[in-house]
């Protein structure tokens, strides 16, 4: 890493305090650039040079992070809002500093993975329409789903806009008899994100989606071990992985 920064600004990213409460710790002696204590809080440093130890502990800092998150449902897929909880509720104080943002939008009600990042760029990429990053569902669906739906969700299908969708891979899993009706449970791939774009799918062959969950995006694939409303930092391969769809 070859950013430079403000001491302050440093330890406040890495969770070490307010700008106000580090400054307090500069001038108490607290704070030491390698290994010489200082007195100004706004020096710059290059964190892949400079050694930065708060109370003798050897601070790590980092200016980018990725986020693997389950999302439950009940949550929206936004930073903040007045009314409603957010994904970023979900994450510990320490995971928000570097204001990670969600890349793309699962639905309130839908669940599984949602990648969470500060990294513009890639965030860029991975949602750019010219890319078509596959992003893979698997739903619980009322209605038969049948061999001719295969074919029209392959072909593209008119939305109630009128769109028509680019083609994408649907799956049959299993039908489950119920009553009067019949469950169908399907896999989905498509490579876009209209609006509740599944659902209107479903919808236009003359069937609703019951429950929606995201098994994949790209390259990155939902942790079977990773509980509803969960989350971990990506490794390092998940993110050279991702990363690779900016040479596509």
């Amino acid at each position: 890493m070859s950013e430079k920064l403000r001491v302050d600004k440093l330890l406040a990213h890495a969770g070490y305090g307010t700008r106000s409460e580090i400054k307090k710790a500069v001038k108490q002696g607290r704070v030491l650039v390698n290994e010489q204590k200082i007195k100004d809080s706004g020096i710059i440093v290059n964190p892949a040079v400079d050694i930065v130890a708060f109370d003798g502990e050897i601070v790590s800092y980092r200016s980018v992070i990725y986020i693997m998150l389950n999302k439950p449902q009940g949550v929206i897929s936004a930073t903040e809002d007045g009314r409603e909880r957010t994904v970023i509720d979900l994450l510990d104080p320490e995971d928000v500093l570097l204001k990670p943002f969600p890349v793309g939008r699962l639905d309130k009600d839908t669940t599984g993975l949602l990648l969470l990042t500060n990294d513009g760029q890639l965030a860029h990429e991975l949602l750019s329409p010219k890319k078509h990053v596959d992003k893979t569902y698997e739903a619980c669906v009322l209605g038969k789903v049948t061999v001719e739906d295969q074919l029209a969700f392959e072909q593209g299908v008119t939305l109630d806009d009128g769109y028509v969708t680019r083609p994408a891979k649907l799956t049959i899993l299993s039908h489950e008899e119920r009553e009067d009706d019949v469950i169908s449970w399907i896999r989905l791939t498509i490579t876009e994100g209209k609006f509740h774009q599944v659902k209107r799918m479903f919808q236009s062959v003359g069937k609703k989606v019951l429950t929606l969950n995201r098994i994949s995006m790209g390259s990155l694939e939902l942790d079977p071990a990773l509980a509803l409303g969960h989350y971990r930092e990506l490794t390092d391969e998940e993110v050279e992985l991702l990363k690779q769809h900016r040479a596509k």
